[in-house]
């Protein structure tokens, strides 16, 4: 029996050191990202292990604003980056220290994701549509941010200029809640889970969607040249992204009805897991679930139309367009 005992120990110290080992063999990757249910693939991926199964060890490290993640890929403080494009994503990418791997959230109609939020004055004052932000005080994250060429996107489509808009850049999602909330700005563009503790308290009021006005590819997955050279790890983290995109897609996606996902025995695993890392209830999840290729796909000539838009603003340096910024062998064009 003492024989016995020991070949057991000694299986069980195998094991364990064989899972060891397995751990020491995993590529470590860290990402950048927000706190949005528009990076719901990424979270699912690492909370369901599906980054674990691609042979990967992840670390996520989060942001407040999507532009210091593209800084943070550029210099190595992560090694890729998920969040929306922005003016200074597109001229770090076009000085070739960027790569475009990947797609991620888009504005689409019939799914909620940034909105347009006037304080509760200047909506007693007649602000009551999107297209009466003309003239008026609003705030964004920062110059160029996806938030400022959506306000861009707004003026095309109903005729006035982007100049007559006083916009104001405030760093943050929660400085331009606070200065929407305090009345020092007029309208905000904001995503709905940061809106929503301010539309429950009746500190805003919600003029319309982003993407029921003008749909555009928000967000996608990029890489430094030197996180390209481990291709092994690109190859893997796509692929976990991809599992996941799918499973949210089809699970989450499928299942919306006027903008808002059933909590049901189907969905609701997947919405806890987006709501522990976007720390929501539940109940605001469902309201705030972007649209995502359930292929990863990227929309490729809507980001040439975004460069060459924020290119004749002067918010980007000319001489680059999509196809300079994006990596061939890893994106899926639409």
């Amino acid at each position: 029996m003492k024989i016995w005992a020991r070949l057991a120990v000694a299986g069980v110290l195998a094991l364990a050191a064989s899972g060891v080992a397995r751990a020491d063999g995993l590529l470590k990757a860290k990402i950048g990202v927000l706190r949005l249910s528009s990076s719901a693939p990424v979270f699912i991926a690492q909370d369901k292990g599906y980054f674990r199964d691609a042979g990967l060890e992840v670390e996520l490290k989060f942001f407040d604003a999507a532009q210091p993640i593209a800084v943070a890929t550029t210099s190595g403080d992560v090694d890729v980056g998920i969040t929306a494009f922005t003016a200074g994503l597109y001229n770090l990418a076009g000085k070739g220290t960027l790569k475009v791997i990947g797609g991620m959230s888009r504005e689409k109609a019939g799914y909620p994701l940034i909105g347009y939020f006037a304080s509760n004055n200047a909506y007693a004052a007649g602000l009551k549509t999107p297209k009466d932000l003309a003239g008026k005080r609003v705030a964004v994250t920062q110059v160029g941010s996806s938030f400022h060429y959506s306000l861009g996107l707004l003026a095309d489509k109903y005729g006035f200029k982007l100049s007559d808009v006083k916009v104001v850049p405030l760093q943050s999602l929660s400085n331009a809640a606070a200065a929407l909330k305090g009345e020092t700005v007029d309208a905000a563009l904001l995503p709905a889970s940061t809106a929503r503790t301010l539309m429950d308290s009746n500190g805003a009021k919600l003029l319309g969607w982003v993407g029921d006005e003008t749909p555009w590819q928000l967000g996608a997955v990029f890489a430094s040249p030197k996180t390209l050279t481990n291709a092994p790890l690109v190859t893997k983290l796509l692929a976990a992204l991809v599992r996941a995109d799918r499973e949210y897609h089809d699970v989450i996606l499928t299942s919306i009805k006027n903008g808002v996902a059933p909590i049901d025995e189907t969905t609701k695993p997947l919405l806890e897991i987006i709501a522990k890392y976007t720390n929501l209830p539940v109940e605001h999840v469902v309201g705030n679930c972007a649209y995502i290729d359930p292929d990863g796909k990227l929309d490729v000539k809507n980001v040439d139309n975004q460069i060459k838009w924020l290119q004749e603003q002067g918010f980007v340096d000319k001489g680059f367009d999509a196809d300079a910024i994006i990596a061939k062998d890893y994106v899926k064009a639409d």
